[in-house]
């Protein structure tokens, strides 16, 4: 082995992102600020526009932005799903902006764009209410969105890249030789991963994969098929999966419903005044 590289519980070095419904699309106060204001930050290339103030388009200007943002910050392009969503934050943007304006919310704060789009959305907050809620609407959020509070199970694993040929042959052959103890001449890097949860290592490896990994004995030398190609794991140790109960997590649920109906109540809200606009959309998704 000629490389040692420890890869903590929730690093994502070496993974593929799972291409539909990622995690911070599904996180309730991405909109508007924290995705919107901030990932959209240059904004002014498009809000300087002195075109029709009730048309809103939404071009290939915006997407070529969108996608360089994204990819700065995550290494990789957006999916179209992932497009589109950014594409559905922008335009949410640029509603609150416009209406903002409208309102002469940019009186002392002209060409800062983000401080409009704050003030329009505080007034959005102002008109929203929380309804009332009981232990049978949080008990129903808890069972719905289990996935959220169980804790997965944990793999310690290793693996061996192979720095030559990394044929289904070659990596077969390879494991038998690590567990026979003379691997040879074949030069390879040695990854460490701990406490890797189930579900990163099926967004990495694949389903099958991580169901092989599951059923591997443990210290031995494995060729596993992955969605990369076959792969030489030793598995180290693995720590069973634990379902939350409501009782130990009954609070982080509360505020999650909370940021989740408030969430909505906001979208409803900015969708409401983005009917007082016609939308232009060129290109695709």
């Amino acid at each position: 082995m000629s490389t040692i590289l420890v890869e903590s519980p929730d690093s994502s070095a070496g993974t593929v992102q799972k291409p539909s419904a990622p995690a911070w699309l599904r996180e309730p106060l991405l909109h508007f600020i924290v995705l919107g204001a901030v990932l959209f930050a240059a904004d002014h290339l498009f809000a300087s526009r002195k075109d029709d103030p009730r048309t809103i388009v939404v071009d290939a200007s915006v997407d070529q932005h969108a996608i360089q943002v994204f990819k700065d910050a995550r290494g990789r392009d957006p999916n179209s799903e992932e497009l589109y969503a950014l594409r559905k934050v922008w335009l949410d943007n640029e509603v609150l902006y416009r209406e903002g304006i409208a309102l002469g919310l940019d009186r002392g704060d002209t060409a800062i764009r983000e401080r409009v789009i704050f003030k329009a959305l505080s007034m959005v907050d102002a008109g929203t209410k929380l309804p009332t809620v009981d232990e049978s609407i949080l008990h129903a959020w808890f069972d719905s969105h289990r996935d959220k509070y169980d804790e997965p199970a944990r793999y310690d694993f290793e693996e061996a890249i192979v720095a030559g040929d990394r044929s289904d042959i070659a990596v077969r052959a390879f494991a038998q030789a690590l567990n026979s103890g003379a691997p040879g001449d074949t030069q390879a890097d040695l990854r460490v991963f701990t406490a890797r949860p189930q579900g990163n290592i099926v967004q990495s490896y694949g389903d099958e994969f991580a169901k092989s990994l599951a059923a591997a004995p443990v210290g031995e030398w494995q060729a596993l098929p992955s969605k990369g190609g076959m792969r030489a794991i030793r598995l180290k140790s693995m720590t069973a999966a634990k379902p939350a109960t409501f009782e130990d997590v009954g609070g982080i649920v509360m505020q999650d419903w909370t940021d989740s109906v408030m969430a909505d109540q906001r979208s409803a809200a900015v969708a409401a005044l983005a009917k007082k606009y016609k939308v232009e959309v060129t290109g695709a998704p």
